[in-house]
């Protein structure tokens, strides 16, 4: 019997005249997630996507990448059945069998998208399911709490069985809703960041400071690793590596202990910005949450910002430590960003980092500096790697 893979889509539904646009970027990132070799179909319809491999041994595989599509809200193996009740129901019985003959309880959900069909939705769920309570007599019904739904829907060609969603990643495609460029750091906080933005439908490139060699190549390696899992959800990462040895030797010799911490990120806002203006990104993201660290008090972030013309997303800005990591376990990065690898921010931490600093005298600061000169050189000494 034929076997396919149905996906639901929820907030794309929402969008009126616009809604192809966001049908057709979802598809393409279906397509891009799906393993090179695979053969098949994908094509939508009626508000769901068919993806239909010609190897249904593969459904369970390509399943579980297209968990990390964002748009997605649910997917399902399905079976396909003629529009016919006597062949729904036997269909029914046969494929889901290995589920129902070990379950107690159940009912039928129906769904007709084709309003020609002679059965109501409510029809439908009273014979399927008369059928399979007879056919299998360890079942019970219980239409408030069953142990399985058994769905059937009836669409233009054909109908199609199945029970047991698997929950999608939610969001919006990627690339639905402009650019922006991820400040990634090795630490738990950055990537958490870049997954929300990405679920909004953003697509990222990302900008990452190395301060070889106070940071070794294993430190770069392990923030590649994040770029790679953060990759399984949006496709195609571009990661910016900027040389910033120099930038902080200068800010070290140069300025006030107590500032080191508020001009270097400054200094990073600065580069970033000119790094995404020129690969056409139109928004900043950092991790940053307030009072985590002296450079994320509300003042300081303020002074941050002030350097910057575009607008700076922090996705995290309000949550506690627990609740980043937690969201870091789910989508995979959490153990990489533990790694004990310090990054450029750590190595050059003052022992009494100025919380409440004053832009006026962190811009006189900064007149001992040659900004463009430091944004230049780290801007053309950039290594980009794509993953």
């Amino acid at each position: 019997m034929k076997q396919l893979i149905l996906i639901k889509y929820g907030e794309i539904i929402l969008k009126g005249l616009n809604r192809p646009f966001f049908e057709e970027a979802l598809v393409k990132n279906i397509k891009a997630a799906l393993p090179k070799d695979f053969k098949g179909t994908v094509h939508r319809a009626q508000a769901t996507i068919y993806v239909e491999p010609e190897d249904p041994t593969t459904i369970d595989a390509i399943i579980h990448r297209l968990t990390k599509v964002f748009g997605i809200t649910s997917l399902t193996r399905a079976f396909v059945l003629p529009k016919d009740i006597p062949a729904i129901q036997k269909g029914a019985a046969e494929v889901l069998a290995p589920v129902l003959r070990n379950i107690k309880s159940f009912k039928v959900e129906a769904k007709r998208a084709d309003k020609k069909f002679p059965f109501t939705s409510p029809e439908i769920c009273r014979e399927v399911g008369g059928y399979l309570h007879d056919a299998f007599p360890n079942l019970t019904v219980d239409v408030n709490s069953p142990e399985e739904i058994v769905m059937v829907e009836v669409r233009e060609r054909y109908a199609y069985v199945y029970c047991g969603r698997v929950k999608g990643a939610g969001g919006m495609p990627v690339g639905s809703n402009s650019k922006a460029t991820l400040l990634l750091s090795g630490g738990i906080d950055s990537p958490v960041a870049g997954y929300m933005t990405a679920k909004r439908g953003v697509k990222l490139n990302a900008v990452h400071f190395f301060s070889y060699p106070y940071t070794g190549e294993r430190a770069k390696d392990k923030v590649m690793s994040l770029a790679k899992i953060l990759a399984e959800y949006a496709p195609r990462l571009d990661v910016h590596v900027v040389p910033f040895t120099e930038a902080q030797l200068a800010i070290k010799k140069n300025c006030p202990a107590e500032q080191l911490t508020i001009i270097m990120r400054r200094l990073m806002m600065r580069i970033a910005e000119n790094i995404a203006v020129k690969t056409g990104a139109k928004a900043l993201i950092t991790g940053e949450s307030i009072g985590q660290v002296a450079s994320q008090t509300v003042e300081a972030l303020a002074v941050t910002d002030a350097v910057t013309t575009i607008p700076v997303f922090r996705p995290v800005i309000g949550m506690d430590k627990e609740e980043i990591v937690t969201i870091a376990r789910k989508i995979g990065t959490f153990e990489t960003s533990i790694l004990p690898y310090e990054d450029c921010c750590t190595i050059f931490t003052p022992k009494h980092p100025n919380t409440k600093p004053k832009l006026d005298r962190i811009q006189a600061s900064e007149t001992r500096l040659d900004i463009e000169r430091l944004v230049s050189v780290a801007v053309d000494g950039t290594e980009i790697i794509t993953v």
